[in-house]
């Protein structure tokens, strides 16, 4: 299995793609290509892929991970610069309206309307459930929430906005043969349930997990969890992980810890 990614907070130290809050990633794998998340801004996305020499069209399945825009947002640009359409991964919720209330109140969820997105051909498959859909790529469906989870924001129900649990954080589970690697988009879920749930899954222990992790802002205790339960034997991290979460994860857990860039690619 190999790895690009081509949205990241970080554009690395290669001359040409460019970085932004956000994450896309090109998983290959059984001669299907598979791209996770589309990133925040569809210029920047359509940028770095030409800058990898990775057309739009060579694209077999597009598997989101979740409904906000920074994961989203580069999926109509990425539909118009195809000419045939793709089978679009999901949960069911992932249109549901979405909110931020700090520093101001915003929408945060997929800036685009279904139809909308359908009409440049998007054939959107929303399951909650587990399944896989192309060999060796499963979508994990709704993970359990055994331990802490990293949900943020807020939905609207009724004239009231509650707290969004985000049920639709799902990640892409690749089956490698003996382990599994698993790609996760921001990690809402908790990334031990994330890993607990694909070893569960798929009776495999999880050889990699790539991806945000939503650690920014974790109290130390969290992130002591987080190196005394993590079995993965190699966590490529980035995005939502924060540079001070980042470097405790690496001061404890060594090169098991990775970083992510924009141009990054690498084997599993």
């Amino acid at each position: 299995m190999r790895v690009t990614v081509l949205y990241e907070n970080h554009s690395g130290f290669r001359k040409g793609p460019l970085g932004g809050h956000g994450f896309s990633a090109l998983v290959e794998h059984n001669g299907k290509r598979v791209l996770v998340d589309t990133g925040t801004e569809g210029d920047v996305l359509l940028r770095n892929m030409g800058q990898l020499g990775i057309a739009p069209g060579s694209i077999d399945y597009v598997f989101l991970t979740h409904g906000h825009y920074d994961h989203t947002g580069g999926l109509k640009a990425f539909l118009e610069a195809r000419d045939r359409p793709v089978p679009v991964i999901g949960h069911p919720e992932i249109f549901r309206r979405r909110m931020a209330l700090k520093p101001h109140r915003r929408d945060i969820g997929i800036p685009f309307g279904r139809g909308e997105l359908e009409a440049l051909g998007a054939e959107f498959i929303l399951d909650d459930k587990p399944f896989q859909f192309a060999p060796g790529f499963w979508s994990s469906g709704e993970i359990k929430r055994a331990t802490w989870d990293r949900a943020v924001g807020y939905v609207e129900d009724g004239e009231k906005l509650v707290m969004d649990t985000v049920p639709d954080d799902m990640a892409l589970i690749v089956d490698l043969g003996e382990e599994t690697a698993v790609i996760t988009g921001c990690g809402h879920s908790g990334v031990l349930n994330i890993a607990w749930h694909a070893e569960d899954l798929l009776g495999k222990p999880v050889k990699a997990l790539i991806g945000g992790l939503h650690l920014i802002g974790a109290s130390e205790e969290l992130l002591k969890d987080v190196v005394e339960n993590i079995s993965a034997e190699v966590i490529y991290a980035g995005h939502c992980t924060g540079i001070e979460s980042f470097a405790y994860l690496r001061a404890r857990l060594g090169e098991r810890v990775r970083p992510l860039h924009v141009g990054k690619s690498f084997e599993v």
